[in-house]
């Protein structure tokens, strides 16, 4: 009889159960990742590439327009070697795009694929391209996951230059986050070359493959996390340089010059940004000794992801303006409009006539007339009664009977009413150096009550699950760009019932990252309702400002616990 398994991906697990990779063949991670591949080609996929890997099964003969299990409908193929072959089709059932990989049920690693899809799914990460069916049927295996056309791979940003620091900062932090997570569930990728990686319109990046390419290409490793990183170290090198950092040629960029080794980004290319050059290199790290110049080589990608979060956040750069078009006339006010060209000018060419000068006429002079009187009597009327007012005043304070409302006489003028201040960046608060839902962070100061940053859900506690490295909670930290007067909060929660607290930097702070780097209270730690709102009797300056969660509500299912930020004002 078949075997089917529809794998369910919607919600992150932080229960603390055994790794998810635990519950899949161990051969997702055990062997050494392939150093160099073949340029991946087209928005999904990789192109034909081979591997030479030995009794490999052919791959099934499969057409455009032939359906598997009555709903993925395959539309283009978009790699076939080594007995396997990837397709980009259509999900008739829900109306979608998505990607199928297929192997004969008999291909020797048949079952290794349908492991790593199945450990893939269950994370349920969105930083993830998600795997949504893993399936044997029919003499068949094949696996579903997200197609998204409006993803761009990094195999085009690279093609196209360079990438500016804060998009270079971007990718490595966002890439060695989620590979951070990946490999806590004993999950690694082994293949993480510019292919695999893709951006999203919104600037999210999104890893796909995860466990799964490896597995299709038999690729394994002794050190799964070593491996991951230096693929990140890589793919920041190459985000810097435009080039590879191996002598090889690869993914269409030039490799490095033979015979000189390993050198730093910023000595390959001017202007590179000395710490992520620093980065880089530390990633790339071989055989415990390090090419960077000062500091210890990073091994694992949680390794990796703390020492991008110890560095001084990178600003995204200014915008730049073009110059307005020059300023055109239009043929009336160049006085040709409805008049026929003179003798001797061709049709197309309009006659620059000098318009007459206006209010020349009889009718003209008599309206200049009438109105200099009226500005006369209009401001001969004002001087009258500016005097007969300041002459009331005067008698007034002779009267001992009136008594003048000033403050010196104890009455305070009012002050004037707050105002939103300016959010220039949002960051998730990672006092453990590992985030949880950094992508959605924006949703939180885009103006839109409707967006949220939502956590995980969190099992067994409110604490977020009393997970080591949630013990200080979470929340959000804005920054306001420079140093203001911070005299009152506005925020919309998720949900009612977390607790939480508003918290503020010093006005000296550069980089603010744990919860000693915010000393100013601007609320109480109490459990907090829709919003959470405070006014403040004397304004606070600081720069950055932390919305601090300490606990979560319940979510309605009995053990389980979600809460959020759907909008942050802070008011000045």
């Amino acid at each position: 009889m078949a075997e089917r398994s529809t794998a369910a991906v919607d919600v992150a697990d932080n229960s603390g159960d055994e790794p998810l990779s635990a519950k899949a063949d161990e051969a997702t991670t055990d062997g050494t990742a392939e150093a160099q591949d073949s340029t991946d080609a087209g928005p999904q996929e990789a192109v034909d590439e081979p591997t030479g890997s030995d009794g490999a099964a052919s791959a099934p003969d499969l057409h455009s327009g032939h359906k598997l299990a009555g709903r993925y409908r395959l539309e283009e193929c978009v790699t076939r070697l080594d007995g396997f072959s990837s397709w980009r089709a259509v999900d008739e059932k829900l109306r979608r795009a998505v990607g199928v990989h297929l192997l004969p049920a008999d291909h020797p690693r048949a079952r290794s694929v349908l492991a790593a899809a199945r450990s893939s799914a269950l994370l349920g990460d969105p930083r993830f391209v998600q795997v949504l069916d893993a399936v044997e049927e029919n003499d068949l295996v094949y696996v579903v996951h997200e197609w998204l056309p409006d993803a761009t791979e990094l195999t085009a940003l690279l093609g196209a230059g360079p990438m500016d620091a804060h998009d270079a900062y971007q990718l490595v932090s966002q890439i060695s986050q989620a590979m951070a997570a990946a490999h806590r569930e004993g999950l690694a990728h082994l293949r993480l070359t510019p292919g695999a990686v893709l951006r999203s319109s919104s600037g999210q990046y999104r890893i796909r493959g995860l466990a799964v390419n490896a597995a299709l290409r038999g690729i394994t490793s002794e050190s799964p996390q070593r491996a991951d990183t230096e693929a990140i170290g890589a793919l920041l090198y190459a985000a810097l340089t435009q080039r590879w950092p191996y002598e090889s040629d690869a993914y269409g960029l030039t490799g490095l010059p033979k015979g000189v080794g390993l050198i730093a980004p910023d000595q390959v290319r001017a202007g590179v940004h000395r710490g992520l050059s620093e980065i880089a290199m530390r990633a790339l790290a071989n055989d415990g000794a390090t090419a960077s110049r000062q500091e210890q080589p990073c091994t694992t990608p949680d390794e990796l992801a703390r020492a991008v979060a110890a560095m001084p956040r990178i600003r995204p750069p200014e915008p730049t303006f073009t110059a307005p078009p020059e300023y055109q006339r239009t043929t009336y006010q160049q006085g040709t409009y409805g008049r026929p060209a003179g003798p001797g000018v061709p049709p197309t060419q309009s006659v620059h006539a000098i318009p007459p000068a206006p209010l020349q006429s009889r009718t003209g002079k008599a309206l200049k007339w009438a109105v200099s009187a009226l500005l006369i009597a209009a401001l001969g009327l004002g001087s009258w009664q500016l005097a007969e007012t300041l002459l009331g005043r005067d008698n007034n304070s002779d009267d001992p009977g009136t008594t003048q409302t000033s403050p010196k006489n104890g009455d305070e003028v009012a002050p004037p009413p707050a105002v939103p201040l300016r959010i220039t960046d949002a960051a998730e608060f990672m006092p453990s150096g590992s985030g949880i839902k950094q992508e959605a962070v924006p949703n939180a100061i885009d103006g839109k009550p409707g967006t949220a940053w939502i956590t995980p859900r969190y099992q067994g506690y409110a604490n977020f699950g009393n997970l080591p490295s949630r013990k200080d909670g979470s929340g959000i930290v804005v920054d306001l760009g420079s140093v203001k007067d911070v005299s009152g909060i506005d925020i919309a929660m998720y949900r009612s019932g977390q607790k939480a607290e508003v918290l503020a930097a010093d006005k000296s702070a550069s980089a603010p990252s744990s919860l000693a780097d915010f000393p100013q209270r601007l609320t109480q730690l109490k459990t907090a309702g829709s919003s959470l709102k405070e006014t403040l009797t004397k304004p606070v300056r600081t720069r950055y400002v932390l919305i601090h969660i300490t606990e979560l509500p319940s979510d309605d299912t009995g053990s389980g616990y979600r809460g959020g930020i759907s909008e942050i004002s802070v008011l000045g």
